[in-house]
């Protein structure tokens, strides 16, 4: 975080940036750019790469299903298309209302997406799901993508759709961190219970775990990581895939060492992410988004051919 602090359009050095944050001079340029624009980017980068990554371990825990993701599962859709009727319908709304909006958007995508999926013969199954999620999410992109051409909102919205950090502030970062942290927290005390549903219906049952209450308890925990997160940043994808993937390799297979581990690499990650979004093309910036798809889009792909030797 300090490096990524210190690198931008204008270099700075550690010793500064250090400075900046303990003993703050509002008079020195360089401490305005610290403290003004960079540290709440920064901050806003770890917490949101963190939350997607932790909703992400907890859908694939619960759903027991590797290609999990909140972009996948159409989460990510549904908080979008909110997004899109209030930059139509309502200009003038406020970030908090925003974010509760969006959250309403992501809670109603996922209600919709377990409906469908459960709605077909044999039950909801990870495959399922996971179709499920790629039809909803294709629909409410292109409802999106509608409503932003209709009303000439293409360049208010394109931020939303490549997704970024450049506009989190210290307001918004008043209402983000206590969500997320709180969403985080609960997530890992769910870990013991998303542990055994991950490794099958009849072990959680015979150990007297009430699988369908972890799964809506995880579920909507994840929910509210990935609705809050869409909100500030915009729909992130691949974070949520790659991530606790990742922190399987590391920790093993119980989620209440996946998920702290999934915090901090989303976090790495994102802040990563963020910093070659800003430094590969000064001083010209590209979208984290993209970013993030360069390395996810591999992997899927990967995974879904590893799931698929394995059906």
């Amino acid at each position: 975080m300090f490096w990524a602090i210190s690198s931008g359009a204008k270099e700075l050095t550690i010793q500064t940036v250090w400075t900046a944050i303990f003993t703050y001079n509002p008079t020195v340029t360089a401490h305005q750019i610290i403290h003004e624009l960079r540290l709440p980017r920064v901050i806003g980068a770890a917490i949101v790469g963190a939350a997607f990554a932790v909703a992400g371990a907890l859908m694939q825990g619960v759903t027991r299903n590797p290609l999990a993701d909140a972009g996948i599962l159409g989460i990510n859709a549904g908080a979008m298309l909110v997004v899109a009727m209030c930059f139509a319908f309502m200009s003038d709304v406020s970030y908090s209302a925003l974010m509760i909006l969006s959250f309403g958007g992501a809670v109603a995508s996922t209600l919709f997406i377990f409906l469908l999926g459960a709605s077909s013969p044999g039950g909801l199954t990870p495959i399922r799901l996971t179709l499920a999620g790629s039809v909803v999410a294709a629909l409410l992109h292109s409802l999106s993508t509608g409503i932003a051409i209709y009303y000439g909102l293409s360049q208010d919205i394109a931020f939303w759709y490549a997704g970024g950090v450049a506009g989190v502030n210290w307001s918004h970062l008043q209402l983000l961190v206590p969500v997320i942290l709180l969403a985080i927290v609960w997530a890992i005390l769910l870990g013991r219970s998303v542990t055994l549903v991950s490794l099958g219906e009849e072990v959680a049952t015979s150990l007297g775990v009430k699988t369908k209450r972890v799964r809506f308890f995880g579920m909507a925990a994840a929910v509210v990581l990935a609705g809050v997160s869409v909100s500030a940043v915009g729909g992130i994808g691949f974070v949520g895939l790659v991530i606790p993937s990742m922190a399987r390799k590391l920790v093993g297979v119980d989620y209440r060492a996946i998920i702290p581990m999934s915090a901090v690499l989303g976090a790495i990650l994102l802040v990563l992410a963020d910093l070659a979004a800003r430094t590969v093309n000064p001083p010209e910036e590209l979208a984290i988004g993209v970013m993030v798809a360069m390395v996810g889009v591999p992997f899927f792909l990967y995974l879904a051919r590893k799931e698929g030797r394995n059906l």
